[in-house]
């Protein structure tokens, strides 16, 4: 199988353009906080939300509990729903109606 080359800049551009919606399909169980969006890790037998949180205005997030962090959005969303990086932004450029093929 044949991976197609994908934008990630571009996915990530529009993945930060639409933060709140991702944030809430991968970690449904969430509230707002500011600037910030906190939920149940996803990974663990989480039950008061608090210690997981995104930043919406950075797209890094991090588990204080855990250890568990990532640097944006694409990496969330590969984290949230146990896949790998290029899944994770496959499936949001789909999503997002980003073309993702990236030119050299």
């Amino acid at each position: 199988m044949v991976r197609k080359s994908l934008d990630f800049a571009a996915i990530e551009r529009a993945a930060m353009a639409n933060i709140e919606t991702i944030v809430r399909q991968a970690l449904p169980r969430g509230k707002m906080s500011g600037h910030e969006y906190l939920a149940l890790n996803p990974r663990r037998a989480d039950k008061h939300i608090g210690s997981f949180k995104v930043n919406l205005r950075t797209g890094k997030w991090a588990d204080f509990a855990s250890g568990d962090s990532g640097g944006n959005i694409i990496s969330l969303v590969s984290y949230a729903c146990d896949v790998s990086y290029y899944e994770a932004a496959e499936h949001l450029a789909k999503q997002l109606g980003v073309g993702g093929v990236q030119h050299d």
